[in-house]
């Protein structure tokens, strides 16, 4: 009963300390910047839906408020996907992180750091020169002003993530994206019922149950979905006439990429829309005309880009030396050669059939969209799904370790 309740204090410590830290950003975001006329903004956004849209996808819902935490964590993601592919494609910077052990994580965060200023410098001076256009009385020292607040702003959300993932329960970035998420799903259902009062029928609303059912279905099982492959050590060989059987394994899991693939995939297919909006080359008109195209060229960048990102996550050779290193085997296979070679289709295989059902959960609600007649479906996407699914798994994992470290602790003091 004592470590039940030790175990509840910690708990609840850590969440406390993490919802005041997403609390704490939250009214960031929505304290006002210094210098900008609200008014001016709120005029111009209300008749001009580009902007409103730019608006509501930094601050949610239809504020009009540019806030010192607007850009929010969205700097640090686009660093940590940009360091991910230098990764894959600098064989140095993949030997430090493999290799450097603290030093090298610690280089790699920094290195970090410094992508995310960059990113948030050029999206501060992204929004400020987009004010130019609204405000009255911008000039170059107000927009070093607005860039400033902006950029200092993304770096203080950056280091408080980083404090809600050393102190608090979860991780940091992960719940913010989480937050974000969340509080524009009103905002989606309200749209979806409002756009569609007239065409809802009982066979749409039974396709959209099952189709938000499925998805989650799918989603949670491609988070949770691992490989077991059986490993053996060599004390185990010489005692396993006395073993029931082998419980050491290797697990691979089934999404190794999460939502890379899908973002790769949509920042892929924006580029002809762009080009159309610059009235260069018209012809890719066709395109964005023929939806099942676009359909097919989804599916298939998908399963092209999650194959390529877990050959960055997982490398064969790597894991076959790791285990040679350790005296562990695969039983029935030779270390070495053999060995990558066996782990080499095995990566293969889960990974095409991870990639078909990401690719299959992606496409469908477009399908359903088309097929019943309804606008704005597509709207809830994969990406917020399986991030939405990913972090409530995460905290389930950390609720548990935390919960098991302290009774081992307990039981050896």
């Amino acid at each position: 009963m004592k470590i039940n309740k030790e175990i509840r204090t910690i708990l609840l410590n850590r969440l406390l300390f993490s919802l005041g830290i997403l609390a704490l950003i939250r009214i960031g975001t929505f304290l006002p910047v210094p210098g900008i006329n609200h008014s001016d903004l709120a005029f111009y956004i209300e008749r001009h839906s580009t902007a409103k849209n730019l608006i509501s996808t930094f601050s949610g819902a239809n504020t009009f408020v540019i806030g010192v935490f607007t850009l929010n964590i969205f700097p640090y993601i686009n660093a940590t996907i940009f360091v991910q592919l230098l990764l894959g494609f600098s064989p140095k910077l993949a030997k430090l992180q493999k290799e450097g052990e603290f030093e090298g994580r610690r280089s790699i965060s920094r290195l970090t750091r410094v992508i995310t200023l960059i990113w948030a410098v050029i999206q501060s001076i992204g929004v400020t020169l987009y004010l130019r256009q609204i405000l009255f009385d911008w000039n170059i020292v107000l927009a070093a002003e607005i860039t400033l607040w902006l950029t200092t702003g993304a770096m203080i959300v950056v280091w408080l993530s980083e404090l809600i993932t050393d102190y608090g329960l979860g991780n940091g970035t992960s719940l913010l994206v989480y937050t974000n998420i969340i509080s524009n799903l009103p905002n989606l259902f309200q749209k979806l019922v409002l756009e569609n009062s007239e065409n809802f029928t009982p066979i749409s609303i039974l396709g959209i149950s099952l189709l938000i059912f499925s998805s989650l279905y799918g989603i949670v099982f491609l988070q949770n979905g691992i490989r077991k492959i059986p490993l053996i050590s060599s004390k185990q060989l010489n005692q396993l006439a006395n073993q029931d059987g082998i419980n050491s394994y290797l697990p691979l899991r089934l999404n190794q990429a999460g939502v890379m693939p899908v973002i790769l995939t949509t920042a892929f297919l924006v580029i002809p829309n762009y080009i159309l909006n610059l009235g260069v080359l018209p012809w890719l008109n066709f395109l964005t005309s023929f939806k099942l195209f676009y359909w097919v060229g989804y599916f298939v960048l998908i399963l092209a880009f999650s194959s390529f990102y877990s050959s960055i996550v997982l490398n064969p050779k790597d894991i076959s030396d790791q285990l040679q290193k350790m005296a562990v085997t695969i039983p029935g296979l030779r270390p070495g050669l053999q060995t990558t070679f066996y782990l080499k289709q095995v990566i293969k295989r889960i990974t095409l059939l991870g990639a078909t059902i990401l690719a299959i959960i992606v496409v469908v609600p477009n399908f359903i969209e088309s097929t019943l007649n309804i606008t704005g479906l597509s709207s809830l996407s994969t990406t917020s799904l399986l991030i939405l699914a990913g972090v409530v798994l995460d905290l389930i994992r950390e609720i548990d370790n935390i919960y098991y470290s302290n009774v081992y602790n307990n039981m050896y003091q």
